[in-house]
């Protein structure tokens, strides 16, 4: 096995000097050889994105940080899954493909110099621009010429600027990552997709509340994965389970599948755990268990809504402690964000309507031993639709604490629209059926539960 220290073959650590050719050529020569390891050392290493191979680790040592340079027209079309459609999109900063055996690792930092990127959406934003204006915005259409009718899940498909993760690995088996701190994403932060064996432990992920769309890490159709020990502090959902969006994620339909989550601690993000709300494919067997929310949105959140598509079931969240949150666990079907404007009336009526083929469903979901208190908007929100309600919901030994001097409207529980406004704040059902509630304490409010629409609930 051979190991290359990149200081060693030409790289400056000054963080000036671009290593991008350098960081490839050694790598390059590690794939040639089999597998190796790739050491960078102390120091301030600039360079463009980089390919790991198979059997290659990634490690840096305390005190280096790898920073991406943000030149846009580095990050090269590349296919692959961007917010659930399969198309082309920027290369991701670090890009392992269809490999296997790859570990980054070490107490160093990888930095992806996200505040040039965030500008650039921002301006996008603030001009309200729905369109691609740039020359790489312009590639990008031509690239992908339906884009126009591909969902979204807020990150501005329409402008064509389809930002890169930090870390994406694409049709890989054995991968880890450990140890490393992740920071400043120009997008998604650790990405897989199409994955089989996954680990991530004891990994910070760190960007800017207010950073868009910098989720920490999106589980993208991958099954066997685990998550431990992790700290995430971030401007989105902190860890995020999704298989595809609407009709093209249901003709890949390859599910996330049999993922455990343990010992996390999150802070800030939009939602702690989190399903979807990209779900075409279907999200099963998941386990989170022992993690810590504070002062984030959401805690536990399953989201999603009518042509997104896909199965949810059998989700299991136990021993968690939350603080400070809005709402710290929230079921909801009427997600309103990257949704088109013709496909409002239909995503969010409260009529009965037909079971179509993109209609999602969830069941089979235990929510036990938890603590919440100070929650800000809400004790707890589950939405179904009257077509397809959430069956088989399981609320045991929850404590439950709302803030009663909170004057957070009861809205901001969950990004909903459609739903008829309350200013009841604690534990709402609507459109759930084979609900058992057993030792819920909710604290703060008047009424434990409003009960709505034909819900089903026994409360022992």
């Amino acid at each position: 096995m051979k190991t290359i220290r990149v200081d060693e073959v030409g790289a400056i650590g000054d963080g000036v000097f671009d290593n991008s050719k350098i960081f490839q050529r050694a790598l390059h020569e590690l794939a040639e050889t089999g597998s190796g390891t790739l050491i960078i050392p102390p120091g301030q290493w600039r360079t463009g994105p980089i390919d790991l191979p198979s059997n290659c680790t990634f490690k840096l040592e305390s005190g280096c940080t790898v920073s991406f340079i943000a030149e846009f027209d580095r990050y090269r079309p590349i296919w692959t899954r961007w917010e659930g459609v399969e198309c082309y999109a920027m290369h991701p900063c670090i890009s392992v493909r269809e490999a296997t055996d790859v570990v980054i690792t070490g107490e160093g930092t990888i930095d992806g110099s996200g505040n040039v990127w965030w500008n650039y959406r921002s301006t996008l934003k603030a001009h309200n621009r729905m369109n691609p204006v740039s020359d790489i915005e312009h590639t990008f259409a031509r690239l992908n010429p339906d884009y126009v009718g591909q969902p979204g899940g807020g990150g501005g498909r329409a402008t064509q600027f389809l930002a890169p993760p930090l870390i994406q690995f694409y049709r890989c088996s054995n991968v880890k990552i450990e140890h490393v701190t992740v920071q400043n994403s120009p997008f998604w932060t650790i990405h897989p997709v199409y994955c089989e064996d996954v680990h991530i432990d004891n990994v910070k992920v760190i960007n800017p509340y207010d950073a868009p769309n910098t989720d920490g890490i999106d589980i993208d159709s991958c099954s066997r994965v685990n998550i431990s020990r992790c700290c995430v502090d971030v401007g989105d959902d902190a860890i995020v389970l999704k298989s595809g969006s609407g009709s093209d994620g249901m003709k890949v339909g390859i599910k996330t599948k049999d993922v455990v989550i343990s010992d996390c601690n999150i802070k800030r993000a939009h939602g702690g755990v989190v399903i979807g709300s990209e779900t075409a494919g279907g999200v099963e067997n998941v386990k989170a268990t022992g993690c810590t929310f504070e002062q984030t949105d959401r805690g536990i959140r399953v989201k999603t809504r009518r042509g997104r598509g896909g199965a949810i079931r059998n989700l299991s969240f136990t021993f968690c402690t939350m603080v400070d949150n809005l709402c710290p666990i929230a079921v909801n079907m009427y997600y309103r964000c990257g949704i088109l404007d013709h496909e409002k009336t239909h995503a969010f009526s409260t009529d009965l309507l037909p079971l179509e083929h993109e209609t999602p469903s969830i069941e089979q979901i235990e929510i036990k031993d938890v603590k919440a208190t100070g929650s800000k908007a809400s004790a707890a929100f589950f939405a179904g639709l009257p077509e397809a309600p959430i069956k088989n919901l399981i609320l045991e030994n929850l404590d439950l604490h709302v803030d009663g001097q909170s004057s957070i409207p009861v809205s901001e529980s969950e990004m909903y629209e459609g739903l008829p406004e309350t200013d009841f704040r604690g534990v709402r059902i609507r459109n759930c059926i084979d609900v058992k509630c057993k030792n819920v304490k909710v604290d703060g409010v008047f009424e434990p539960y409003m009960i709505e629409d034909g819900s089903i609930v026994e409360i022992l």
